[in-house]
């Protein structure tokens, strides 16, 4: 089964499912095809976070982002990623792919997404980093959630989000000070 059919398939779903709150979770099922398996015939290392895009397609459908983003010509952007993987999934194998919104800071969104085998044993677990861009710059995070009529502040970011935001502040200041040779 093509990536491009199971874009399609997500997007009607979400677009006929319940719509979500802006910190819910968005649960997606799937099935391992011969076409995500590598040399391991296990579930590439890779299709992972491609499978993540669409779950994080269904979420944005579901609580109702891309008309926000449509109306504002906003666009979403990846900053990073950071995932563990726990356990492999063979081919066929069905699965549930778990996303929901963390919380945020000035320029960040973190969200978590979870991949489940169909006994609920966690798969593969991964945080990612997004933001939204629209001429000119970043679009606020304050500016997003008040869109969505959130007018308190982020919910708390569990520690190990701030972990993962300290290593990547001191990969960037290790950038700076330029590449160095292997």
């Amino acid at each position: 089964m093509n990536l491009y059919l199971r874009l399609i398939r997500v997007v009607v779903a979400a677009l006929l499912g319940r719509r979500l709150g802006l910190l819910d979770d968005s649960v997606v099922r799937f099935r391992v095809w011969p076409n995500d398996l590598d040399f391991n015939l296990h579930m590439n290392n890779g299709r992972y976070l491609t499978v993540m895009d669409l779950g994080r397609t269904d979420l944005m459908l579901r609580v109702g982002l891309v008309g926000l983003l449509w109306r504002r010509r906003w666009a979403p952007v990846l900053g990073g990623a950071t995932i563990r993987y726990r356990r492999s999934l063979a081919a066929f194998a069905g699965y549930r792919l778990r996303s929901r919104l963390l919380g945020w800071d000035e320029k960040w969104l973190y969200l978590e997404q979870g991949f489940e085998d169909a006994r609920g044993a966690v798969v593969a677990h991964a945080v990612v980093k997004a933001a939204f861009r629209r001429r000119g710059g970043t679009v606020p995070t304050a500016e997003i959630a008040a869109a969505f009529g959130w007018t308190g502040p982020s919910p708390e970011l569990p520690a190990y989000v701030q972990a993962l935001r300290d290593g990547e502040e001191a990969m960037r200041e290790s950038l700076r000070e330029g590449p160095r040779a292997a």
